[in-house]
């Protein structure tokens, strides 16, 4: 069962200025960065409030380091913008196979690892109309290590 908005995608030309745009306009502060290889992907997690279930909605911030990365293509042909938005799920495997189910279409077979260690699937656009959307269990609390740590640590490599 879906329990949050987990959170929303942005895809961005330029993480460090974006960042900058989200901390002076509204006050959010990074509250973790990594680079996921895989994905193309170096990111920005915002946190912006808790939640009842335990959990957190942030804003995710998306550059990419790749051209032909998902976010890469994305931006080329969109720009800047709301690239997704993820919802939160105590069982990532359990709804996409519901979801699946009904007849739309899960992008990845099996979960993959996902930002601060969460297991994460999308589904397609099309199939919802128009957008992309990601299911996300997170990783059990301190399975990732320190996030702020984290922060430091990536941000400077």
């Amino acid at each position: 069962m879906l329990t949050r908005i987990d959170h929303i995608g942005i895809a961005c030309f330029d993480l460090d200025k974006t960042v900058e745009f989200y901390r002076a306009t509204y006050g959010f502060e990074v509250f973790h960065t990594e680079v996921n290889e895989e994905q193309g992907v170096r990111e920005a997690m915002l946190k912006i409030n808790e939640t009842s279930d335990g959990g957190a909605s942030y804003l995710q911030l998306l550059e990419s380091i790749r051209e032909d990365s998902a976010v890469g293509k994305w931006l080329a042909k969109n720009g800047e913008g709301v690239h997704h938005i993820a919802f939160g799920t105590a069982d990532v495997d359990a709804d996409s196979a519901d979801i699946r189910g009904k007849g739309v279409r899960v992008l990845y077979d099996e979960p993959r690892i996902g930002s601060m260690g969460s297991r994460i699937t999308f589904l397609h656009p099309k199939d919802c109309h128009g957008v992309l959307t990601e299911l996300v269990t997170s990783a059990a609390p301190g399975a990732h290590g320190d996030a702020h740590a984290a922060t430091d640590q990536e941000t400077h490599e």
